[in-house]
């Protein structure tokens, strides 16, 4: 028996799900939910062998809901998007179902989902995330696990962000935040007329830059309205002048 988690915003949504599950006695639905971060605890408390997502919930988004797990499990897409969004993803998840859908085509994904479990290596749902992560959509926010909570951090509260091993670190007024991505991820994510990578370790929000002053040999540090100071290499010189217009 293989345990199956149905997260979707919509109850209607959901119900079809779970009629068409029942030509599918294998497999056990154990807990429905209504938003992401429902999703994140039944995840971490029944760890599910495949789960029917929706990408556009309230709150949190699909892809942000993943981003926050640790080992997410297999994935089905159940999504309005259009079939031309979905493609930058579609080889990286099980299957996507395009709504709506009939029972055809749903069984077609369990089937799918069947073989891939035992013939092939699990697909990485994290894959999804680095695609995802260049649609517009994905711009405008970062979502961060703060200890037992979930905090949603608007683009234009970070100040910078800063390489701290397998992590970075989000600074924001309210402090930092922990972010299990590498630089060059928010590098290609984050919009590049507005974050620029100043430094190896150093990403700045360059609304934040009250002026940048000259610091050791070919090297800047960009004072920040908060009073931060952010290092400034030779080429990230070069790259905010670009940006900046100077």
């Amino acid at each position: 028996m293989s345990k199956i988690i149905i997260i979707d915003d919509e109850p209607l949504a959901r119900s079809v799900v779970r009629e068409y599950l029942q030509q599918h006695p294998q497999l056990e639905i154990i807990q429905e939910c209504g938003d992401g971060f429902e999703g994140v605890k039944a995840i971490q408390q029944h760890q599910p062998d495949l789960i029917f997502l929706d990408i556009q919930m309230p709150k949190i988004t699909g892809f942000e809901m993943l981003e926050l797990l640790d080992q997410p499990p297999a994935v089905i897409f159940t999504t309005a998007f259009d079939e031309f969004a979905i493609r930058a993803f579609e080889s990286h998840a099980v299957d996507y179902l395009l709504k709506p859908f009939n029972q055809e085509r749903f069984d077609k994904a369990i089937a799918k989902w069947s073989e891939q479990k035992a013939t092939a290596p699990e697909k990485n749902p994290m894959d999804i995330l680095e695609s995802a992560a260049l649609s517009p959509s994905q711009k405008q926010r970062i979502v961060v696990r703060n200890g037992s909570k979930i905090k949603i951090i608007s683009i234009h509260d970070v100040w910078y962000l800063e390489a701290a091993d397998d992590y970075v670190k989000i600074h924001t007024q309210e402090g930092y935040f922990l972010k299990n991505k590498t630089m060059s991820h928010f590098e290609q994510s984050l919009d590049p007329a507005l974050f620029v990578r100043s430094h190896r370790s150093y990403i700045v929000n360059v609304q934040q830059i009250t002026r940048i002053d000259p610091y050791e040999k070919d090297n800047h540090v960009a004072v920040l309205r908060s009073g931060s100071k952010v290092p400034v290499s030779r080429s990230g010189y070069a790259k905010l002048k670009e940006v900046l217009g100077l």
